[in-house]
């Protein structure tokens, strides 16, 4: 059973609208500290304190979630170390990676950052999507979290700030930057309205879904036919900072195969979400129909 944060009841619908309220000044803001202060984004100790974050509210989701769940004790725990442990050892890998400049394109001869960003896709997406017991959590807890925790994205913002300050090319930034932006904007816009349990709800979450899938999609196009490599198909012109250097190469390294991974999860519920109500309504008007038959 697909258990939901808040109730219908208790979530008016506006409250997903009025969420932008603090979201878009916050954002604004973010994005106006990185214009001002280059220092800031450059000596990564925000890229640095939003993994922690997002890693800590991870680590507290899938505990909560699991409690939710009929496993013992003992799965329990089993399950969270068997989630978090890889999680921490990949976030850990990519991180000394990054530092030590080895996601370079002058670094190796193989495209090592696409690799990055596609291997932990390929290998983590059947090994989460086909787990048994990863359905049972998923199941058990709120879908809504799985949107509200791409929240993180509206850090995306730097790279609009990079392309004002004339360091990123506006091919790249610009779509990027305002499809990451856009994304974390409306995630607890999307998560209030899903919670909401109405149709319109969960079309929202979908649609929501289906944008950041794309804006993802769009980043990695675009960053693999303009950054030098293999796959470099447009020669800009002008400097810019390099995206495969510490801290930026976080972003396409970790961040954007986390979030995929996100977006396949939550593809997953909001399915069976769909299932299951389309399931009510059908038994819920076979019964009306058997209940007009008994009274004709």
């Amino acid at each position: 059973m697909i258990t939901h944060a808040v109730s219908a009841a208790i979530v008016p619908p506006r409250s997903a609208w009025r969420s932008l309220l603090w979201t878009a000044p916050f954002t604004v803001l973010w994005t106006s500290l990185n214009y001002s202060l280059p220092v800031l984004p450059e000596s990564g100790l925000p890229a640095l304190a939003v993994r922690l974050m997002v890693h800590g509210l991870l680590a507290l989701g899938l505990s909560l979630g699991l409690e939710s769940t009929d496993l013992t004790p003992g799965q329990r725990r089993t399950t969270w170390l068997a989630i978090m442990v890889p999680f921490t050892l990949w976030a850990a890998v990519t991180w000394t990676a990054a530092i030590n400049g080895v996601f370079r394109t002058s670094a190796s001869p193989l495209p090592l950052l696409p690799a990055a960003i596609f291997l932990p896709v390929i290998i983590g997406a059947p090994l989460l999507l086909l787990s048994k017991r990863v359905g049972q959590l998923l199941d058990a807890m709120p879908t809504t979290w799985l949107v509200a925790l791409q929240l993180y994205r509206v850090f995306g913002s730097q790279w609009l700030a990079y392309w004002l300050r004339g360091l990123l090319p506006g091919l790249w930034a610009l779509p990027a930057g305002t499809g990451d932006v856009l994304t974390g904007l409306f995630a607890v816009s999307a998560a209030i309205a899903l919670a909401n349990g109405t149709a319109e709800g969960l079309k929202a979450a979908i649609l929501w879904n289906i944008f950041g899938f794309a804006d993802l999609a769009l980043a990695i196009t675009l960053g693999m036919i303009i950054s030098p490599g293999p796959f470099q198909l447009i020669l800009l012109n002008g400097s810019s900072i390099g995206l495969d250097g510490y801290p930026n190469v976080l972003t396409p390294a970790f961040v954007v195969p986390g979030s995929i991974l996100l977006h396949a999860l939550l593809l997953r519920q909001l399915r069976r979400r769909s299932r299951a109500e389309a399931a009510t309504t059908i038994a819920s008007s076979y019964s009306g129909r058997f209940l007009k038959t008994q009274i004709s």
